[in-house]
């Protein structure tokens, strides 16, 4: 048996061999922290980039707006334009008056008051352009007032019927279980209610307007609208009957199915059906603030058609011009020559400054040229598209055809296609609209599946709504044109444009 100091260099020998170093090269491509954040400028539209810049310019006391200011005159050149122009006025005469110089010298009173009451920038001739936008009371409010004006409420009731409007979403619906609501409103408002008093103070808001808000499904959201119609009328008390009990084969358009339990005619079903599509499945909507509904879409690009001549120019109508502070590389210059150790310090914060905001500017203009360049690729490869906006002349195109091109990465044009629209004289448009996959014809030519969907869009459009076109109809009208396309590409196709199948299509 062997004595523990025999073992303990064994041990020590392979503590050695398990720490040994090895020496190996490897590739590695790391992105600066400049280049990262070029890559994320690239990405964003107009709209964003202005709001960058602002943020930068509250960041960076460095960077100013304006455009660059040229050199100075020197002295010897100063005095020669003096002598030149007659000008023997001291310098403080020079001082003075400028004190003494007022916009009032160069405008009359009424030319002075409109002046103050401008805020904007543009002149005259300018285009406007504004989306009138109309400002009016929300669905909750307007639910409110009306629960007001019920006398009969107390408080405690009148604070449950609250709660439930407060629960209901922007169409005007319910969506919530009233059971959940019971255990809700008894931890948060301390209101102990019964899912009884909660569907006969639900019963009190379905009252109100617009008709069918407060509903918790379609089917009582249609039927709350047809029960303040007049109840005498035939074809209403139809349209209650089919919502009642044949709602699945409304939805679903089974009419053969709603005559037969019905005992109804054709002509009666469809007054019927009118009667029902006149209803708003969305009752709320129509109250919502409008401001939440619109999406401004600024162009980032505009693109003109000249007699045939295609102009490209970038957006930058409320992009500011940016330079680098004067006063900024005057105290570098004043820091600078000073040797303690705080001016120092100074010197090395303003030179810090100086250099982000150059660094910015260049950025701003780097983003610049990296967008036109990609642009104007895109304008050049489908240049027929854009003279006339004909989508059968769209070319099939990829991230790479333009990346060729341009000489960019693919995830460079990648980014800037990202989010950005062009603005052409036939609407504006997302540049990925543009991208689209190659399809074969029978005589070997490649298509774009823009062209594919345009076929289908106008084939759809034309059908028989009595007969609607099945997805297997549809293939054979593009394989007699020429088109090899298979079923399931039809279908994936028709879903993108956002078209129901035939049978949902079907009208009496």
């Amino acid at each position: 048996m062997s004595s523990p100091s025999q073992e303990l260099p064994k041990t020590q020998n392979f503590n050695k061999m398990s720490l040994r170093q090895n020496l190996s090269q490897k590739q590695l491509q790391k992105l600066s922290p400049q280049q990262i954040q070029l890559m994320k400028m690239l990405q964003l539209p107009t709209i964003a980039l202005e709001q960058r810049i602002k943020e930068e310019m509250e960041a960076n006391p460095a960077l100013e707006e304006g455009e660059e200011e040229e050199e100075e005159v020197n002295d010897e050149e100063e005095e020669i334009l003096n002598e030149e122009t007659g000008d023997e006025d001291s310098e403080e005469e020079m001082q003075v008056d400028k004190d003494e110089f007022t916009m009032d010298d160069y405008m009359d009173e009424e030319e002075g008051e409109s002046y103050k009451l401008k805020v904007n920038n543009t002149g005259p001739d300018d285009e406007r352009k504004e989306i009138p936008i109309t400002s009016g009371v929300g669905l909750q409010e307007m639910l409110e007032v009306q629960l007001g004006l019920k006398d009969h409420l107390d408080d405690h009731q009148y604070q449950i019927a609250l709660y439930l409007i407060g629960n209901m979403d922007d169409e005007g619906y319910l969506r919530r279980d009233l059971v959940s609501i019971v255990d809700d409103i008894a931890f948060s408002q301390n209101v102990i209610t019964t899912e009884k008093e909660l569907l006969d103070l639900l019963h009190v808001i379905q009252q109100f307007d617009p008709p069918g808000v407060g509903a918790r499904d379609l089917q009582e959201c249609l039927l709350l609208q047809l029960k303040r119609k007049d109840q005498h009328s035939e074809i209403v008390q139809l349209a209650v009957k089919v919502v009642e009990t044949q709602m699945e084969e409304f939805s679903k358009k089974h009419y053969e199915k709603i005559e037969k339990k019905l005992g109804i005619s054709d002509e009666r079903l469809k007054e019927v059906i009118h009667e029902i599509l006149k209803l708003d499945p969305k009752p709320g909507n129509s109250n919502s603030d409008t401001q939440k509904n619109i999406q401004e879409i600024i162009p980032d690009f505009v693109l003109t058609n000249s007699d045939g001549m295609l102009d490209l120019s970038l957006n930058s109508r409320n992009q500011p011009e940016l330079r680098v502070s004067k006063d900024y590389k005057q105290m570098l210059d004043e820091y600078s020559s000073a040797k303690d150790k705080p001016s120092k310090e100074a010197s090395s914060f303003v030179k810090q400054k100086i250099e982000s905001a150059s660094w910015f500017i260049d950025a701003i203009k780097q983003r610049e040229n990296t967008l036109m360049s990609t642009m104007r690729a895109i304008m050049e490869y489908q240049f027929e598209y854009f003279l006339e906006g004909d989508e059968m002349k769209m070319k099939p195109m990829i991230l790479k055809d333009i990346a060729d091109r341009t000489g960019n990465d693919i995830s460079t044009v990648s980014r800037v296609t990202n989010s950005k629209y062009v603005q052409t004289q036939f609407g504006t448009f997302p540049l990925k609209s543009f991208f689209s996959e190659s399809l074969s014809t029978d005589s070997g030519e490649e298509v774009s599946s823009k062209e594919v969907k345009k076929i289908l869009q106008d084939n759809i459009s034309g059908e028989n709504k009595k007969k609607p076109l099945t997805d297997d109809a549809l293939t054979n009208l593009l394989k007699q044109k020429g088109y090899n396309i298979a079923r399931r590409t039809v279908a994936k196709y028709r879903e993108m444009l956002d078209i129901p199948v035939a049978r949902m299509r079907k009208e009496l």
